[in-house]
């Protein structure tokens, strides 16, 4: 009977091990990290049973590069048409940088971007996301930088933001958010004062009280109020509008496309431009403002861009470029000013590029006078810049001509001043002796310094 009695309390303490195991201090996580573990699990065989039906599991991208740089792994599949987030297992190595711009994903389902966990910045700039599910960035433990601007959102939750406690840079501009009681949670997480880098250029679409309000600048405890309508004397009812905010320079990083690989660079062609825009981040090295309407290029336009090495301002119709328009651009390597309507550089315009090395000037007007001088000569005082397309065309004679050889023909035909040696003191013309001219040159010498003075070697006397 003692024999029973002591085989039943070992079983008893047995089958009660795992729950004293899981609840004992200082083993961990315990019930929490079960629970995580089991939504993985749940999420994965969800991603599974999607990609089994859609035919798409363990399928290669070809499109899709694999580029190390850095000792970071990058893979680009920008603008290739994909409505799907690839699997993690089409690639070769463990990527940090997962570059989806451009491409028609419509919607991130939950666990989109499992097996991705050593990711820290993620591109998902112009696609056609609406739809965010609360599970779609699980796992994303280490991503520091999220793109979704450009995009159709009109609201996410914050929950969606919970997987990614590194988050530092979070872009959300130029989509269509809805600024009601749904999207109040997102809009307190982007206040607090620590996410100072979350979605700070994204604006509301709607209501039409709130149109073009940033998300931070609204009061959140009135999103989830009615709005109160107002009446007219007549009985019209209304609802308040709030003023156009005054308008000024455009803002390069809500108006154009921002790229984080190979380098950074800002996409800004075809969008309208007449003048450059403003607030141009200084990291971005590449700048493209081709095919717009910026006539006039004016002082301090690329202040604070002293990133910059690539700028392109191709078809622009640009007229004039003043002096100091391109200073602070230091590290300037390529500059494009073809397809222009420029007739000259003004002095000093090119002082400041010190490490210019190409420069394209084709397709422009270049009146080849006394003022196109300038640019020929900085051009030989920089044999390291490689240039192109500065022809004449004008005046009629010269058309087609190379500027250079304007310059060459031009010293050839204009009468150079002809320096006259001073006379040896023994050949003086008889005819001055006792002129006017003799006595001021006799004078001019006593004036010189005596450490300056020739030597004499005779005295004229003049007899009463």
């Amino acid at each position: 009977m003692r024999v029973i009695s002591h085989l039943l309390l070992t079983f008893v303490a047995l089958s009660l091990l795992p729950s004293i195991e899981m609840k004992r201090p200082g083993k961990g996580r315990g019930l929490k990290g079960a629970r995580q573990r089991l939504t993985r699990d749940r999420l994965m065989m969800k991603v599974q049973r999607r990609q089994s039906r859609s035919g798409l599991s363990g399928v290669m991208i070809p499109n899709c590069s694999e580029i190390t740089q850095s000792g970071e792994v990058y893979i680009d599949c920008q603008d290739q048409r994909l409505t799907s987030i690839p699997t993690s297992s089409a690639w070769s190595r463990i990527p940090k940088h997962l570059l989806l711009a451009q491409n028609q994903i419509k919607a991130l389902r939950d666990g989109s971007f499992l097996g991705y966990e050593s990711l820290t910045s993620l591109d998902l700039q112009q696609n056609q996301i609406s739809q965010v599910e609360t599970g779609a960035f699980q796992g994303l433990t280490h991503l520091t930088t999220l793109l979704l601007q450009h995009n159709q959102l009109r609201t996410l939750s914050d929950e969606a933001l919970i997987p990614m406690p590194n988050l530092r840079y979070l872009r959300l501009h130029d989509n269509p958010w809805k600024c009601l009681c749904p999207i109040e949670s997102l809009i307190r997480t982007l206040q607090v004062p620590s996410n100072r880098n979350l979605g700070n250029h994204a604006k509301c679409a709607e209501p039409i009280s709130l149109k073009n309000r940033k998300l931070k600048q609204i009061d959140p405890e009135l999103l989830c109020k009615e709005l109160e309508p107002v009446g007219d004397p007549n009985g019209n009812v209304t609802h308040p509008i709030e003023p156009s905010p005054l308008r000024g320079k455009s803002d390069a990083t809500t108006l154009c496309y921002t790229y984080i690989f190979p380098h950074t660079w800002m996409d800004c062609k075809n969008q309208a431009l007449t003048e450059v825009p403003s607030s141009i981040p200084e990291n971005v090295v590449r700048l493209d403002l081709s095919h717009n309407s910026i006539h006039h290029l004016k002082p301090r336009d690329f202040q604070g861009a002293r990133g910059l090495r690539i700028l392109n301002l191709s078809n622009n119709n640009m007229e004039r470029i003043d002096t100091g328009s391109l200073s602070g651009l230091l590290h300037l390597h390529e500059l494009d000013l073809s397809s222009n309507k420029l007739h000259v550089l003004q002095y000093g315009v090119l002082e400041d590029l010190y490490f210019l090395s190409k420069l394209q000037l084709g397709g422009n007007p270049w009146v080849c006078d006394y003022n196109i001088l300038y640019m020929v000569y900085w051009l030989r005082l920089h044999p390291g810049v490689k240039h192109s397309g500065l022809l004449c065309q004008s005046p009629l004679e010269y058309i087609g001509e190379r500027a250079e050889d304007y310059m060459d023909s031009y010293n050839r035909e204009c009468p150079k001043d002809r320096q006259l040696s001073r006379p040896d003191q023994n050949q003086r013309d008889t005819e001055l002796w006792g002129t006017p001219m003799e006595l001021q040159g006799e004078i001019e010498e006593e004036l010189e310094p005596s450490h300056l003075r020739a030597p004499q070697k005779y005295q004229i006397f003049k007899l009463a």
